[in-house]
């Protein structure tokens, strides 16, 4: 509904800043709910999700995923193929094509189906006492959410600036295919971007002051690494960043490792390590809405701020990044802020996936967390080559890992590094939201020849060599 529809012209029961992912995640409940609502846009409708990241990153990461298929037939003895990019620039247009389509169908199509939202996109939002101020005029709202988002962190190098540099978002924009790229960060994004444009043809460096994914598993990150070498992927690790320097019209990367210097040389330099969260302008510090040390709005478990009757969701928080939790994060917002509720903040249970190839998913506590937590920890690593579905596929390459309290035998977390890592990983967070045990997933029916077999396997690893099972002995 537009602005000029609302019965109570400039007066809510909620106002949202930020029409991306959790905005409408907290505006189509709050509206469900009966009540009215201003959804506050400032830019592209649809946010981060569908028009910078999720959606353009891994169509393209699909698209290079078909490409190396192609090149890699040859693990089947008897088959042979090849593949390449023929028209980056029409792949690009497609890309662009689905970020549009899907921006207007699960986005701007679906503000007509709600009767309590009036969508106001007038410039920026701030918050002033009793409401929001947009436009040269004041919504007045009970109770407002920010769901403002976050964008590429630019790292604190010297002479960054001087440099051809990318983020994710410029990345996925180019109209021609660069020759080379230095991947600053081995993150979530880092990783996925970097193999799917490797895999298109370009030269790429990936630089880490620790190591690829260093949240996770050492062994997952150890046989990434592995994998990403394999690829003709330069993986250079445990560096200290020096400068950047122009050198005609590329970029030089000076680093130290082992204490030696080292200049590397692209085309440009790509920033993904890490977001920052979009709080500038919204007038937080005259409201009393207090920030940590990166920016981020500081909420609590039930996604309030430090200000009585502001909350906020998604990357502008600090809770997690993911797309899936911003949304939920701000569906609970929205319960508390205007619906009576009393819901409470709960990922223990919170799956992630990095779409690298093969996937890697995890959920609940890494080992070290759980030492950490203060648990008698005992865990399980069992190599894909044990998983009878990899063998068939002629892939290998990935483990799983369990990790759970010795004392009681429960699952306290895990990760799966496999093709089909991502859509396995629901079944272990399930286990861990229903509080399984090692033993009772051991015992659990797995289908024969899955990936997410794997995980009935990995728990027996706890108590039996699996190598000396038979085929579905298990």
């Amino acid at each position: 509904m537009r602005d000029d529809c609302c019965p109570l012209k400039n007066e809510y029961d909620l106002a949202v800043i930020g029409a991306g992912s959790a905005g409408f995640s907290a505006a189509i409940t709050a509206a469900e709910g009966g009540m009215r609502v201003a959804l506050i846009g400032h830019g592209t409708i649809g946010g981060t999700c569908v028009n910078v990241g999720c959606v353009p990153s891994k169509t393209m990461i699909r698209a290079a995923e078909a490409l190396h298929g192609a090149q890699s037939v040859h693990r089947f003895q008897g088959l042979w193929g090849d593949a390449q990019v023929s028209d980056w620039a029409a792949l690009i247009a497609a890309k662009d094509d689905l970020v549009a389509t899907l921006r207007q169908k699960k986005y701007a199509d679906l503000l007509p189906g709600y009767n309590g939202v009036t969508y106001i996109d007038e410039g920026p939002a701030r918050l002033v006492p009793g409401g929001v101020e947009v436009g040269g005029r004041k919504l007045t709202a009970s109770r407002v959410i920010v769901a403002t988002g976050g964008r590429p962190t630019m790292p604190d190098i010297p002479g960054i600036f001087d440099v051809p540099t990318l983020d994710s978002t410029s990345l996925l924009e180019l109209d021609r295919l660069p020759e080379s790229l230095i991947f600053l960060g081995g993150g979530y994004i880092g990783v996925e971007l970097a193999q799917m444009i490797a895999r298109m043809g370009t030269r790429v460096t990936i630089v880490c002051r620790s190591r690829v994914l260093p949240r996770t598993e050492p062994e997952v990150s150890e046989a990434l690494a592995h994998v990403l070498r394999d690829e003709n992927i330069s993986v250079v690790e445990n560096v200290t960043y020096e400068g950047a320097r122009l050198q005609g019209s590329r970029a030089v990367l000076t680093v130290i490792m082992d204490g030696a210097v080292r200049d590397l040389t692209a085309d440009y330099l790509v920033a993904t390590t890490g977001r920052t969260p979009n709080t500038k302008g919204l007038g937080l510090e005259e409201m009393g809405v207090e920030t940590d040390p990166l920016g981020a709005i500081k909420v609590g478990e039930d996604m309030a701020t430090t200000r009585a009757g502001i909350y906020a969701a998604g990357d502008v928080t600090d809770r997690d990044q993911f797309v899936y939790m911003a949304a939920y994060g701000a569906k609970l917002a929205a319960r508390n802020a205007v619906l009576g509720g009393k819901e409470c903040y709960d990922n223990a249970a919170m799956p992630w996936v990095v779409f690298c190839d093969p996937q890697i998913a995890g959920v609940g506590l890494t080992e070290a967390q759980a030492y950490a937590a203060g648990y008698d920890v005992k865990t399980s690593v069992l190599p894909l080559e044990n998983v009878p579905r990899a063998l068939a596929a002629r892939n290998t390459t990935g483990l799983i890992k369990l990790v759970a309290d010795r004392a009681n035998d429960r699952l306290l977390g895990g990760v799966i590094m496999a093709p089909e890592g991502g859509d396995s990983i629901q079944t272990l967070s399930l286990a861990l939201k229903f509080g399984m045990t090692t033993k009772s997933l051991g015992e659990t029916i797995f289908p024969y020849l899955t990936t997410v077999e794997g995980f009935k396997l990995a728990a027996q690893a706890f108590d039996k060599d699996v190598a000396k099972l038979s085929c579905c002995a298990g």
